[in-house]
């Protein structure tokens, strides 16, 4: 009997995934990993709600183990997630980017460190309740696209995707609910978890001025070039956000469309979104899971964005300059570019630099 140790969050989908393996004859074994620790990460929050999410998904977690008659082991990778995500996270933020530390968590902490956790417990697989599909070696797209997670894979390397079960990945997400219903699971319409990965749902800028102080400048209208307004720290906007901006007063609609980090400018868009668009940016540090790699593909700039076909050029220093003429809205410096070919995640590379003829967008 082959063992298969299982990511177990507490959710439902991690918990349908175990269920769904102990059917299949697996001797299954959960693990739950704790990788944020309010107190311990200087988090200055009171409410017993926002601290301890991780104790209530712990404690759902060894329920619906006692229910599915498996062990349940922990650990904790506090440092570690802080060390490879969270610091990464602030990092950029400071850069005027936006990052994606829920590719990163994968890439170091569930498909690394983890890996290694259930190696000693004796697992021939590993198994999370990701909604996405290996089929011979490739990563695919879940078959409930909607809920599909193959974005926030494409990070990770193609070792850490070795010996990778996704017990839910051909299922949509009504038929997981409907299994943990008819199982009488205790997390069977219990809430999907939102927010940064492991850190959970906050309200995002006072939650990072934890971390990084607020320095606040002018709102830069960019068609006049008129002072419009001020912002609270260049790390608390992202490229298309239209909401929280501090233009109360203004009652058309206005988008973020630029910053400059050097002279601490937020750039806003009032009305015209047309300087939201661009047609090429260049990426780096490129993660290939595939071994095919095209010229002409599709890619997603954001995990809720449309797949857009695109052009790819490959330059030195494992670089890639994506091309899509037909242009494309808010690609953000910092994000993730996934690449696919029909329903397969052919990996990713991380926004550095937006075009728009030829010239290069953002400010930053």
């Amino acid at each position: 009997m082959k063992t298969v140790v299982i990511g177990m969050s507490g959710g439902v989908d991690s918990a349908v995934a175990a269920y769904l393996l102990k059917k299949e004859g697996y001797n299954v074994i959960a693990l739950f990993m704790r990788n944020w620790d309010s107190t311990i990460n200087g988090e200055d929050y009171q409410n017993d709600d926002i601290i301890c999410p991780q104790e209530r998904d712990y404690n759902d977690a060894k329920k619906v183990c006692e229910e599915l008659n498996i062990p349940l082991h922990r650990v904790d990778f506090i440092k570690e997630y802080w060390d490879y995500v969270f610091k990464y996270f602030l990092e950029e933020l400071e850069k005027g980017r936006t990052p994606n530390p829920d590719m990163l968590c994968n890439k170091y902490i569930k498909f690394d460190l983890f890996k290694k956790e259930a190696e000693k417990l004796g697992a021939d697989y590993i198994a999370t309740g990701h909604y996405a599909r290996i089929k011979d070696g490739k990563l695919l797209r879940a078959v409930d696209l909607n809920k599909d997670q193959t974005y926030f894979l494409a990070d990770v390397p193609v070792e850490g995707l070795k010996n990778v079960l996704f017990p839910i990945g051909n299922l949509k997400k009504e038929e997981v609910r409907k299994i943990a219903e008819e199982e009488h699971l205790e997390v069977a319409q219990k809430k999907d978890s939102t927010g940064i990965c492991f850190i959970g749902e906050r309200n995002f800028q006072k939650f990072i001025h934890n971390y990084l102080k607020e320095n606040k400048g002018p709102i830069i209208d960019v068609k006049t070039k008129k002072e419009i307004g001020t912002h609270n720290g260049l790390m608390n906007y992202t490229i298309g956000q239209r909401k929280n901006v501090g233009l109360s007063g203004h009652t058309e609609r206005h988008f973020v469309c630029g910053k400059n980090v050097k002279d601490n400018i937020l750039y806003v868009t009032i009305g015209d979104e047309e300087y939201l668009y661009s047609d090429a940016c260049k990426i780096s540090n490129v993660n290939f899971i595939s071994a095919v790699h095209p010229t002409f593909c599709t890619a997603k700039f954001r995990y809720r964005g449309e797949d857009v076909p695109v052009q790819l050029e490959y330059l030195e220093n494992n670089e890639i300059l994506v091309k899509y003429p037909d242009k494309a809205k808010s690609v953000t410096p910092g994000q993730a570019c996934v690449l696919y070919l029909g329903e397969e995640c052919l990996g990713c590379g991380f926004i550095d630099t937006v075009y728009k003829d030829g010239e290069r967008l953002w400010y930053l």
